[in-house]
């Protein structure tokens, strides 16, 4: 294969492995959620929500301090993909005024117009993870007031309401985290479509190991979630 076509070959390859992988997890979750974590998860969330909520005087403490521990690992996240947005920002506008002509780096570089195709991926990405975490920010910072909030009796449609924030929340920071997942191979792509290819390939084993769950996982958590979801509605009624 030409040096020139390697670009228009592999990387829509690798992509393809990623998003297909993706659309794998996306179907598993609405379908099958228990066989993953992110399903898991959200599961715990409103069993967390159920038992913060059954006696707010108590827990109210316990839930906004956890949740300021959510919020400032999105802040975390959201500094690093602004500020590494910025920093990619400045090199490729020195790059371009500096150096007019793009050297060759590595095999199957050698296109100006595809290198800079390469910097605009990695900023979109970069982009794409600070706005998810800023709506992660605005979902728990919503939380941290509802949680507290007493509720009525035989009234738990407020804690469902809470329950859906608190998984859109941790969903935005999800997604946010994803970006940052999909910025390595596009990384890795300015030293050539090889690197990129195998670090998508690679990145969606490691992705599928970390976000599936055992039989033995999803058997101890379907027991300690039936007993703590009745023993919570009956503290709620």
């Amino acid at each position: 294969m030409e040096e020139k076509d390697l670009d228009y070959v592999m990387v829509p390859l690798g992509l393809g492995v990623m998003i297909g992988y993706h659309m794998w997890l996306v179907y598993t979750l609405f379908k099958h959620p228990t066989r993953t974590v992110m399903g898991l998860n959200a599961q715990t969330r409103y069993q967390w929500v159920f038992s913060m909520m059954a006696d707010p005087l108590k827990n109210g403490v316990l839930a906004v301090q956890t949740i300021r521990n959510n919020i400032m690992a999105s802040t975390l996240l959201a500094t690093t993909a602004i500020t590494l947005s910025s920093i990619i920002s400045v090199f490729v506008s020195s790059t371009s005024s500096s150096n007019p002509e793009a050297s060759q780096l590595v095999y199957g570089n050698e296109s100006r117009l595809l290198s800079s195709v390469k910097y605009f991926a990695i900023l979109l990405c970069f982009l794409v993870a600070f706005l998810c975490n800023v709506q992660s920010i605005r979902y728990y910072a919503h939380v941290s007031f509802l949680v507290t909030v007493p509720t009525l009796i035989d009234r738990t449609e407020p804690i469902h309401y809470v329950a859906r924030s608190l998984n859109r929340g941790s969903l935005f920071w999800s997604i946010g985290l994803r970006a940052f997942y999909f910025s390595f191979p596009l990384f890795l792509w300015i030293f050539g479509p090889i690197p990129m290819f195998v670090c998508c390939v690679i990145m969606s084993f490691v992705l599928y190991f970390l976000d599936t769950t055992t039989s033995f996982t999803r058997n101890l958590h379907s027991y300690s979630m039936r007993d703590k979801t009745e023993a919570n509605e009956n503290e709620v009624v």
